[in-house]
């Protein structure tokens, strides 16, 4: 990811162990929507921030800096990201973090401190190791990491996606309102709850085989005076991570490590116009989302992730906001990766779902199969390197329990 490795000595794991958990299926069903505190916060957001880092020595990560949004906020953390809203939470760690083993104390801390005594869904997911011999607890391979997710819920199912002598993709996941085996009880999962449930989209690229162009600006000799945040600043705008999403409605939180790694959080406002209706028939704005970026750039296990959830269609409201395939070819044009997975992860409350996902399949196709093209809509970006041309090795659509998936492998042509 984004920081020396665990043992100097010896490379660092990238790839990120991924975990969702959802209380509610939507901020306004937490017990305290209708009683938010001075700050406007409810739910899970409540929560002070030390109770979280308790959380995160358990998972072997610290919490750098945090920015605070109108729905959620976001945590940079050593080894990557921790995002809360009032009714779901992201955590996301790399190297020889337990992510996992943090699991029983945030159902705690939900019951205890934000009334939550039920998991709406859990999500649990990563790429395939680079070293899975480093990795600790149950993290050494996915049968524990599953055994460890099925002692606490009682219908979660485990899938592995792409080839498993190749570059795949594990996900674990359960029902909504699934009972835990611990004394959580499930929340009424009424069926009709989807026709006002806003759509719940994730891109992630996932890339490794950086270029060395791509790979030496994230190395830093930083001298004690220099702040890490700072540098990082500088460094988003000279290589356009800062531009991925227009400037003005992104909030970006950057780091750099030293001797060399990149993290950053942003908070996007990608739409002031979107509206949906809640089960009350309330009009509830839905307009903030995040990425996150982090980087590992030593020869040998580079690496680099993005993952967001800003939904492609908010481009068809918004010209600044890229579109699918313009999204993809701003971050590869970036990191330019040897090897990359793709992966959208998407609610199919809506009919026209499995159309998304085919035409998600399109635009990763279109995005990475023409060297010469590198569209930019109306945001201009610093780099000019343009993209080589990719070649498809993998495409999959899964279609699971309220969700679908576009999966695809790519690596460059020869």
């Amino acid at each position: 990811m984004a920081h020396p490795p665990d043992d100097p000595q010896g490379p660092f794991e990238g790839p990120e162990k991924l975990l969702e958990i959802w209380f509610s299926p939507s901020p306004n069903d937490v017990p305290d929507a209708a009683n938010p505190d001075s700050s406007g916060r409810t739910g899970l957001r409540k929560v002070d921030r030390k109770v979280w880092e308790g959380m995160l020595n358990i998972v072997k990560c610290q919490v750098l800096s945090v920015i605070y949004g109108d729905d959620m906020d976001a945590y940079l953390l050593s080894e990557s990201s921790f995002f809360v809203s009032p009714h779901r939470l992201i955590l996301k760690t790399c190297g020889t973090t337990l992510n996992l083993l943090g699991l029983p104390r945030i159902l705690e801390i939900a019951a205890t401190q934000a009334n939550m005594h039920s998991v709406y869904r859990c999500f649990y997911s990563r790429k395939s190791f680079m070293f899975p011999e480093r990795q600790l607890g149950p993290h050494k391979d996915w049968k524990q990491e599953v055994e460890y997710l099925d002692n606490i819920f009682a219908t979660g199912a485990a899938y592995t996606v792409g080839k498993v002598n190749g570059d795949h993709w594990l996900l674990y996941l359960t029902d909504p309102g699934d009972a835990s085996s611990s004394e959580l009880s499930p929340i009424d999962s009424n069926p009709e709850s989807s026709q006002w449930l806003p759509t719940d989209y994730t891109i992630e690229i996932l890339m490794s085989n950086l270029s060395n162009s791509a790979r030496t600006p994230f190395f830093s000799s930083l001298s004690p005076c220099d702040d890490p945040h700072t540098y990082a600043a500088a460094l988003s705008q000279q290589l356009g991570i800062s531009d991925i999403f227009p400037p003005h409605l992104t909030k970006l939180d950057a780091y750099t490590f030293s001797p060399c790694g990149y993290s950053a959080n942003a908070l996007v406002k990608w739409n002031d116009e979107l509206t949906c209706k809640d089960k009350d028939g309330a009009v509830t704005k839905s307009e903030e989302g995040y990425y996150t970026i982090h980087v590992t750039p030593e020869e040998g296990w580079s690496y680099a992730s993005f993952e967001c959830n800003v939904p492609s269609h908010a481009s068809t409201k918004n010209r600044s906001i890229p579109d699918l395939k313009t999204l993809i070819q701003r971050v590869v044009s970036i990191f330019q990766p040897g090897r990359l997975s793709l992966t959208l992860f998407i609610s199919n409350q809506d009919n026209d779902t499995a159309e998304s996902v085919e035409a998600a399949q399109r635009a990763f196709k279109m995005a990475l199969d023409d060297p010469c093209h590198l569209p930019r809509g109306n945001i201009s970006l610093p780099n000019d390197r343009g993209l080589p041309a990719y070649r498809r090795t993998d495409k999959i659509n899964y279609e699971f329990g309220g969700y679908d998936l576009a999966f695809a492998s790519f690596e460059l042509t020869v």
